[in-house]
């Protein structure tokens, strides 16, 4: 299977979040953790260029906001 390979990039309009496959199903992963119903509000996931995300990839935070 394939590395999840995750690249993050935009403007100041607009945000594009290009991945792999073994990419789309780690964020997918990651989202339904966040929408488990037992965390609260508030939690989040800092994902980093060079570490969680392609080197070049401007940082992205995944955030559990119950007011939305």
């Amino acid at each position: 299977m394939d590395q999840p390979r995750i690249k993050v990039y935009g403007s100041a309009t607009e945000i594009t979040i290009a991945a792999n496959a073994a990419g789309l199903r780690d964020l997918a992963e990651q989202l339904m953790s966040l929408a488990h119903p037992e965390l609260r509000d508030g939690y989040h996931v800092h994902l980093e260029g060079g570490i969680d995300l392609e080197d070049g990839s401007i940082s992205l935070i995944l955030e559990r906001d119950d007011k939305v």
